[in-house]
């Protein structure tokens, strides 16, 4: 059972309109290596997981992602604020806003809508870590990317905390990783 906590797990307060970073970040929305994908992907596999202590990694770290995923809807949905549909249209948000109006939508940066094929559960323990461990490390590497394109201080903190989420949870699927395989998972 989920405790539902009305906090973001970490403030936004984004002032300036950037509808360009706002489509960059819908992939770590809805994209292949998002937080959507992540959140699902260790929600499904925890069922394989050979004791407690694995379903409650990766139930822990699926529930932070989604934590993540409200998190980058409100930095996109603040980004957009008050722009016209001009501006949508001149920054490739038209389709998105065709479909949606000003809703947040689960895309990635080209506009293609999430899908369930972005991420395995193949029920073996070391192949479905190594596979989080990747999906954590890929992530990884698209917030610096997003963090490279910015210069707004209140874009940049919350992708910098972001970042570091995922190098934690890169080194907890590790230690689970290595525990399993010293007990011949």
């Amino acid at each position: 059972m989920f405790k539902y906590v009305k906090h973001l797990n970490y403030p936004i307060n984004i002032q300036k309109k950037d509808l360009k970073m706002a489509k960059n970040l819908l992939t770590q929305f809805g994209g292949s290596n998002g937080e959507l994908a992540a959140s699902l992907r260790y929600f499904s596999q925890k069922f394989s997981m050979p004791d407690e202590k694995g379903k409650a990694l990766l139930n822990d770290i699926a529930t932070e992602e989604l934590g993540h995923c409200e998190m980058i809807c409100t930095m996109v949905s603040q980004l957009v604020k008050d722009a016209t549909v001009e501006e949508l249209k001149a920054n490739g948000l038209e389709s998105l806003y065709t479909e949606h109006g000003r809703g947040v939508y689960p895309t990635d940066s080209f506009g293609n809508p999430f899908t369930v094929t972005y991420f395995a559960v193949t029920g073996d323990t070391l192949a479905d870590l190594s596979e989080d461990m990747a999906a954590e490390q890929k992530a990884r590497a698209i917030y610096e990317n997003l963090i490279d394109e910015t210069d707004d201080e209140d874009v940049l903190a919350p992708l910098l905390f972001l970042r570091q989420r995922e190098v934690v949870h890169f080194n907890r699927f590790k230690e689970l990783y290595k525990y399993y395989k010293n007990k011949g998972y």
